[in-house]
């Protein structure tokens, strides 16, 4: 929903805003490609709930990293050079996985979650009002990464505020439920805490594994093969691990959920 086409030269925009004006302009064009994204969605689905992730992937996989490319997106989104090279640099990680990425975008740029709650909520609203079927959307807004309850706490007030808005706007009610993935350990251990805020949890299986086992699956082929020759695991591969670990914490944690 946002590396394609004119979404990514927006975003870009957003990224590279000078200043608080230009940062919502892009973020308006951003609400509108949303918007028509997830409408098309609640129409093919007729009904059926639709799970929308808010944004996940660190910023600085928004912008290029050579001089060439940056050049280019300098040019597209009518910005100085400069400036793409140094929002590269602010952006870059050390450890982009555990870094500034999922909830952590969305407390730190509360406006990005905004967009994207009133991109889903006013989706849901034009097609409840002009459905052929009768049948109205069910949106399912899903929070990603998130460690600790005051995150979910107050991403959730945030979203419900957005929906009470468009709601009012609108004059029309809709569907919808707020939930927050599993995905790393803190997540899972107090899983029971964030049941009461979430009103259903999805298992990011792939984060939830490398942060469980404190392994990187861009680095683990360096040394898996040496402990499956020693014995000391069965497969070499990290989805071996994904496939021996996480079903259990899920089982663990759809105990303390329910």
């Amino acid at each position: 929903m946002f590396f394609e086409g004119g979404r990514i030269v927006a975003m870009r925009e957003m990224i590279l805003a000078a200043d608080e004006a230009d940062r919502k302009a892009a973020l308006a064009k951003l609400l509108v490609m949303q918007r028509e994204d997830i409408t098309e969605l609640f129409r093919i689905m007729d009904g059926l709930p639709v799970t929308v992730r808010l944004l996940d992937p660190p910023l600085h996989e928004f912008i290029p990293h050579t001089e060439a490319e940056m050049a280019s997106v300098a040019k597209a989104a009518g910005v100085p050079f400069e400036r793409v090279r140094r929002r590269a640099t602010e952006l870059r990680e050390a450890n982009p996985m555990l870094g500034h990425r999922g909830c952590r975008l969305a407390i730190t740029y509360p406006e990005i979650c905004e967009m994207q709650a009133r991109a889903i909520f006013e989706a849901a609203a034009e097609v409840g009002r002009t459905s052929q079927s009768g049948r109205t959307p069910v949106a399912e807004v899903m929070v990603p990464l998130v460690a600790t309850l005051q995150e979910l706490d107050l991403l959730k007030r945030v979203i419900e505020k957005t929906a009470q808005a468009v709601q009012t706007e609108q004059g029309v009610a809709f569907n919808y439920h707020i939930g927050t993935m599993i995905e790393l350990p803190r997540a899972a251990l107090q899983a029971g805490k964030l049941a009461g805020l979430a009103e259903f949890f999805s298992f990011g299986t792939n984060d939830l594994t490398q942060t469980t086992y404190g392994l990187s699956r861009d680095d683990a082929g360096s040394f898996l093969p040496e402990y499956k020759e020693k014995g000391i695991v069965e497969q070499d591969g990290l989805a071996q691990r994904q496939k021996a670990g996480a079903p259990d914490t899920s089982k663990s944690v759809s105990g303390k959920g329910s």
